[in-house]
């Protein structure tokens, strides 16, 4: 096979994993779009998977399906670190910096997720089992916001007791993460990841129910 089809064949594989059928019946197709090479700084060896989308690390929520509505409801995901040490115990960190919005993050970081004590074995798995000082929060971006980067980090716990002052406990907004890290002497990142979405809403395809709002009634906060 000479380059100039190499190259061909290289190109269509690359198309056709980065869609996905969204509709069978009318053809339609449902893009993942990777972000920007800036962004992307951040994906470093850390996998997160939500029901129906995969993996969705260093990627935007894709616009169809309802993905940017559902993924404001649904549970905590798989976050995988493949090159965990078995013997090891992390910190998962999971944050949103654009608080209320990207371009006025007044409320940065809003904490959606942290747990502590975890197992390497289970690090590696996906399993994510240890010490939960914030419950999971899913993304749920103001309207009009814009797009917010959900941000995951793994921080290498070693052998220290983590915890949260109280006065961080009172509010998940305007966490001093880098306070936080300092205090327990955490530097870089084992690995970390991020991926973007906006409120559905604001999306160019929403069409409002017809007959009222369909929104559950325990709506979580906005962040």
């Amino acid at each position: 096979m000479d380059w100039t089809m190499k190259l061909a064949t290289a190109a269509l594989f690359l198309g056709l994993t980065m869609v996905v059928p969204r509709d069978e019946e009318d053809g339609d197709m449902c893009t993942y779009e990777a972000l920007s090479d800036t962004d992307a700084v951040l994906c470093k060896g850390l996998e997160v998977f939500y029901p129906e989308l995969g993996n969705i690390g260093c990627m935007f929520v894709p616009d169809c399906n309802n993905y940017r509505q559902k993924i404001t409801h649904w549970d905590e995901p798989i976050v995988k670190f493949p090159g965990a040490l078995e013997g090891a115990t992390y910190i998962l960190v999971m944050v949103d910096p654009d608080a209320p919005s990207r371009s006025s993050p007044k409320a940065q970081f809003w904490r959606h997720w942290l747990v502590t004590d975890i197992k390497g074995v289970d690090m590696k798995k996906g399993k994510i089992q240890g010490q939960e000082l914030s419950a999971y929060q899913p993304p749920s971006p103001p309207a009009q916001s814009g797009f917010h980067r959900y941000q995951f980090f793994v921080y290498l716990q070693e052998g220290q007791n983590i915890s949260l002052h109280s006065k961080e406990n009172k509010t998940r907004g305007n966490w001093k993460m880098d306070k936080f890290l300092n205090r327990f002497h955490l530097s870089e990142p084992e690995a970390s990841t991020q991926f973007m979405t906006e409120n559905y809403q604001d999306s160019p395809n929403y069409q409002p129910p017809a007959g009222g709002s369909s929104e559950p009634t325990d709506k979580p906060k906005q962040s």
